[in-house]
């Protein structure tokens, strides 16, 4: 067998985990690719703007999928190389955060789904008012398009409070550079020592390791924006290498 992999290597061939992206139809591509022409010559100033937003969950359990491709470097994110699902949690915390530049919110963590009364009374009214108070009408809020964000009650959360919310195509988490910022998170927790043994230490720890994130690498990623709208219309619309 290290025969056949050494010969593989020769010719250029390695072996790694398929990229795990969600599905994409013919019209997510299309609003894909039309909102990226729409931003990508934004500036630097009008991302500074936009809070992006995103829940993500954190488990004690580690990734067990142990699926390998051969392929050749550089083709990470070409479409034979990828494997499209839809995310799924397991036990665990949830976890919400808003990203914006020269700060961030503070991290809310949950043991329930999220549901609208929830994102309305504490992720709207507790984390995004503040800022759309200390920045004014030139605010941006942006999330996904899950239910519980797309309730009545949060779009008239939204509208009392004078909130607007930024135009966002499904299934785009390679768009939002806040899913970079929970890949840090769960580097942070996977290099705890000694690592996190259950549901109270990974709460402390999720909480501890937001707050150490350095903001210029946040910074970062929001102003990675438009590489990224450019990096969707190169691939007119399907998935990018973020």
């Amino acid at each position: 067998m290290q025969t056949v992999y050494r010969r593989l290597g020769h010719i250029g061939l390695y072996a790694r985990r398929p990229v795990r992206c969600v599905p994409l139809t013919a019209t997510h591509c299309r609003l894909r690719l039309a909102w990226s022409r729409e931003h990508a010559l934004w500036t630097p100033q009008q991302w500074s703007c936009v809070m992006f937003s995103d829940e993500s969950r954190f488990s004690l359990q580690s990734d067990s999928r142990r699926t390998f491709i051969w392929r050749a470097p550089g083709t990470r994110y070409h479409q034979e190389n990828t494997i499209e699902q839809h995310r799924y949690g397991g036990a665990g915390w949830l976890v919400w955060g808003g990203i914006i530049l020269g700060s961030r919110t503070d991290l809310h963590v949950q043991s329930v789904t999220m549901t609208g009364h929830i994102y309305r009374d504490v992720i709207l009214e507790q984390h995004v008012r503040l800022f759309r108070g200390a920045m004014g009408a030139e605010f941006l809020f942006m999330d996904d398009n899950a239910r519980p964000h797309r309730a009545n009650i949060v779009d008239e959360c939204l509208q009392s409070e004078d909130i607007t919310r930024m135009d966002w195509p499904a299934y785009s988490p390679d768009l939002n550079p806040i899913e970079h910022v929970w890949d840090m998170l769960g580097r942070r927790i996977a290099a705890r020592q000694p690592p996190p043994t259950c549901l109270p230490e990974l709460r402390r720890a999720l909480l501890d390791e937001w707050c150490n994130i350095p903001q210029d690498q946040i910074d970062n990623l929001i102003l990675s924006m438009p590489k990224r709208c450019k990096a969707c219309i190169a691939s007119s619309g399907r998935h990018t290498p973020y």
